[in-house]
């Protein structure tokens, strides 16, 4: 079987060495960079269709390990994978009903899995979203604060005005806002473990009085037009495809006439929202973001556009969520023992796949990642928003 296999890679130039534990070495290079141990005999059959997800599951199950720097080792499956079985042909999109107990489980499952952990390769602030590199030099830490001033500024937020923080998270953009634009921010989530510590957090920083956090729904938040400001990051790639529509229903009853709306979230690069990437979508659907969906941006400006909304503003920060993805990555590299201390084995390879990958995804356009900014117009069509950017960037 291992002769088989040697064969079939064996047109391969690749910087990768395959050991089979107790058995041969086959080099695909000279130098390699990357050492795939096989464990299980019965995986060589299998690697004739090395896709992403196999791959993946294979490495999260045992039956192989990896050495080698982790953006090496996914570079290198991706190469193997289009090597030998070509570009495939993404499935059809499935689409899916979101009910609040699908999302509610999907979510706890993601975001519940240890504040501790997240801490490990997160900056300061535990923002869980695309940074905003000024410079492609600039630190995590300085990133991530320049993406929450970034999203306020856009949001033109002026003292006293109330924001609705839908995905509040860690309660990071939360606590930016109403620290340094001094206004009231309201935030929900479905992730107990993020609002007990967001809500420690605000508590702490002396935000108790103007920052409020709850568990909830977006699908239960009460009231109509109770909100200046709406914002939303990294929150409706959990929504679905089929549900897109009462997502932005829901912001565009929020809000009040004249008020803007801003949705931050990564989007599909077909318009289908099919997925790329040799299987890795299925990957992370399976194993990372159960029942996760990528809508394009074209379905999302459709959808807000039919709920009333004007869209104003788009900006692509794709570039920007392959840096940050590359600083989370290494930063879990720096921290793997650390991190056992907080998650299964299985967990914690399951992400060190999953943030290197994403990071490669990203850098190749698998994928992109677009803040929205929209408007609620008053009922003749006109709003206050300025006519230039210019008061976005001015210092």
């Amino acid at each position: 079987m291992f002769a088989q296999f040697s064969e079939t890679l064996g047109t391969l130039q690749l910087p990768l060495r395959v050991v089979v534990k107790g058995g041969p070495t086959l080099d695909l290079a000279p130098d390699p960079r990357v050492t795939l141990q096989i464990n299980d005999l019965g995986l060589l059959q299998e690697m004739q269709q090395p896709t992403l997800d196999k791959l993946g599951e294979a490495y999260i199950d045992q039956r192989l390990d990896i050495q080698g720097n982790i953006m090496d080792v996914i570079e290198v499956a991706d190469r193997l994978s289009k090597g030998l079985i070509g570009e495939t042909p993404a499935p059809p999109v499935e689409r899916t009903e979101h009910d609040k107990q699908m999302d509610a489980e999907a979510i706890s499952y993601h975001y519940d899995l240890s504040n501790d952990f997240y801490a490990l390769w997160l900056d300061p602030q535990m923002v869980y979203s695309c940074g905003y590199f000024r410079n492609p030099e600039d630190s995590l830490a300085t990133a991530q604060i320049q993406k929450l001033d970034h999203l306020c500024r856009k949001l033109r937020l002026k003292p006293g005005e109330r924001l609705l923080d839908v995905g509040c998270g860690w309660g990071g953009l939360a606590r930016h806002a109403a620290r340094f634009y001094d206004v009231q921010v309201h935030g929900i989530t479905l992730s107990k473990a993020q609002l007990e510590l967001a809500q420690a957090r605000s508590e702490a920083a002396g935000l108790g009085q103007r920052v409020t956090l709850e568990l909830l729904d977006y699908r239960d938040l009460p009231g109509r037009e109770d909100f200046d400001k709406v914002v939303s990051v990294g929150m409706f790639e959990h929504v679905g495809h089929a549900n897109l529509d009462d997502y932005f229903r829901i912001l565009y009853q929020q809000v009040k006439p004249g008020g803007l709306v801003m949705n931050h979230g990564i989007t599909a690069k077909y318009v289908d929202g099919r997925q790329v990437g040799q299987g890795a979508g299925k990957f992370i659907g399976r194993y990372v973001f159960p029942h996760g969906e990528l809508p394009h941006l074209s379905m999302a400006i459709a959808s807000m556009s039919n709920q009333g909304f004007e869209v104003l503003d788009v900006e692509g920060l794709r570039v920007h969520y392959a840096r940050t993805l590359e600083h989370w990555s290494s930063n879990l590299e720096q921290h793997l023992e650390q991190a056992r201390q907080y998650v299964s084995d299985k967990a914690l390879r399951i992400w060190r796949i999953y943030l290197a990958g994403c990071a490669y995804g990203f850098r190749r356009n698998w994928m992109n990642i677009h803040q929205i900014l929209a408007v609620k117009p008053f009922a003749d069509g006109s709003h206050h928003v300025p006519w230039t950017r210019e008061d976005i960037y001015r210092q």
